[in-house]
């Protein structure tokens, strides 16, 4: 029987973990943490949990008095525009945590009713493959104790960890990462968040709807300066509306403890001071100590394993999913890699991974999603497209719910009107991007969407309303 081993049990190594077994292999997963990796346990499915309790009090606090809800025993009046609900952190937390706790057991029971084997320790390489091909992986327990296992094929699936600043040492009490946060029991008062991009948006969208005061830090010149510039500019907006104080040029250098608050020191000599401060600048995957150059991976300068498209480092028989190949860092992305590598290396029928068919989204208020082709590309001249943006404003449903902010915008190629791309700004922007994914994964054209049927009234009506458009304008040009 072929002999795989599982170094990390993130989503890339619990979805190969999963394939393997299913396709009659001896699957051996080597986890410290717990199976569902820092995706479950501290970052994705926590992060999520915390923003679905947000989103209520956004959506409430935004919208109660303009669709006529009456709040009894509010005080002072409506007019003044008082908040009238509030947050108890402490027992937000204790679900989130809960929640992601549950989510791991389910896996683990998943896993090794798939017929694989779940083991508690740190893994590493030891040495090059052997002359029959296989290879040696030594699994540290808790207690120190070791144990080798020789394998056929090894996926170090192993993630990432917070990036952190030399002078801004997190605490776990006042300075905090994204994994210390759900520790809290009372409410920042005064939160600054340190980095803009998807983690510190979602974060200071997040703390500001459930009450706190937020600066946000940026040392670029605008939010999410990955992301579409149009969905970066209504989301700052947003943020700038809701009283969020953004700081954009801003580059923080130092944060330190005075007392009960915080004190965060920019590079231009200001200084801004809150009772909290949360720092997302990055991540670093979690690759040292594991015997991989002594192995014969290759690891990039920035810590990352390099891949191929379907998973294999540069060393025979192992592979690498997640976190640890800085390839789009998504959950989703992860899994696909994982079950590539299972298909490829047990002779299993194998798509590479194709990144223009990645659907992401950000989870701010409103969300960002997005698929395929950028705005960029299209600019730079990667790709030649087509492109149409719809305001939100516009739809029916929208205007029924009291939607101001979002659109929907579709990239198409002149001529065939394939969909090459597309971006969605909307409450449940995640579940709004799927139709536009599908016509990029099958190459659909925009007639093919404009003449699909959507409910009236939908939200989805503005994606074909786009398609409507972009159909119109290629017909045009071809007149």
């Amino acid at each position: 029987m072929t002999r795989i081993v599982i170094i990390g049990g993130g989503p890339g190594g619990y979805e190969a973990a999963l394939v393997g077994a299913q396709l009659g292999a001896e699957v051996t997963v080597v986890d410290c943490d717990g199976l569902g990796g820092a995706s479950v346990l501290t970052d994705c499915v926590p992060s999520k949990t915390l923003i679905a309790t947000a989103e209520v009090m956004t959506s409430f606090d935004s919208s109660y008095e303009e669709l006529g809800i009456i709040v009894a025993d509010d005080t002072p009046p409506l007019e003044q525009k008082a908040r009238v609900v509030g947050v108890d952190l402490g027992k937000v937390n204790r679900r989130v945590k809960r929640l992601a706790l549950a989510q791991s057991h389910d896996i683990t029971a998943s896993v090794t009713r798939a017929g694989a084997r779940v083991m508690r320790g740190r893994g590493r390489l030891d040495g090059r493959q052997a002359v029959d091909g296989s290879r040696q992986v030594v699994v540290t327990a808790a207690d120190g104790s070791e144990e080798s296992l020789t394998a056929d094929a090894v996926l170090i699936a192993t993630g990432a960890h917070p990036r952190e600043i030399p002078d801004a040492q997190p605490d776990g009490e006042r300075i905090l990462n994204w994994t210390q946060v759900y520790d809290l029991e009372e409410l920042p008062e005064e939160l600054i968040v340190v980095g803009s991009g998807v983690t510190g948006a979602e974060f200071a969208g997040a703390y500001q709807a459930l009450g706190s005061r937020v600066t946000l830090v940026s040392s670029r010149d605008r939010v999410l300066p990955g992301e579409d510039p149009d969905a970066a500019a209504v989301l700052e907006d947003v943020f700038r509306r809701r009283g969020m104080n953004v700081m954009s040029r801003s580059r923080a250098e130092a944060v330190k403890r005075v007392g009960d608050r915080v004190e965060v020191s920019l590079a231009d000599g200001r200084v801004i001071s809150g009772t909290h401060c949360l720092m997302a600048v990055g991540a670093i995957p979690n690759t040292r100590g594991m015997g991989l150059q002594e192995a014969g991976v290759v690891v990039k300068d920035s810590g990352h394993i390099k891949t191929d498209r379907v998973s294999r480092t540069s060393a025979p028989g192992v592979y690498a999913a997640g976190d640890v190949t800085g390839i789009f860092a998504l959950a989703s992305v992860a899994a696909m890699q994982g079950r590539i590598a299972m298909y490829h290396f047990l002779g299993d029928a194998v798509a590479p991974l194709n990144l223009k068919t990645v659907s992401s989204n950000v989870f701010t208020d409103p969300e960002i999603a997005t698929v395929g082709y950028s705005q960029s590309d299209v600019d730079s001249g990667k790709i030649e497209a087509r492109v149409v943006k719809l305001p939100l404003l516009r739809n029916p449903r929208a205007k029924m719910q009291g939607i101001r902010d979002g659109f929907v915008k579709i990239f198409a190629r002149p001529g065939t009107g394939i969909v090459v791309g597309g971006v969605v700004v909307a409450p449940r922007a995640s579940e709004l991007i799927h139709p536009i994914a599908v016509a990029v994964d099958n190459s659909l054209t925009v007639e093919q969407i404009a003449n699909t049927f959507t409910v009236y009234p939908s939200l989805s009506g503005s994606i074909a309303e786009v398609a409507r458009q972009l159909h119109t304008k290629r017909a045009a040009e071809e007149a």
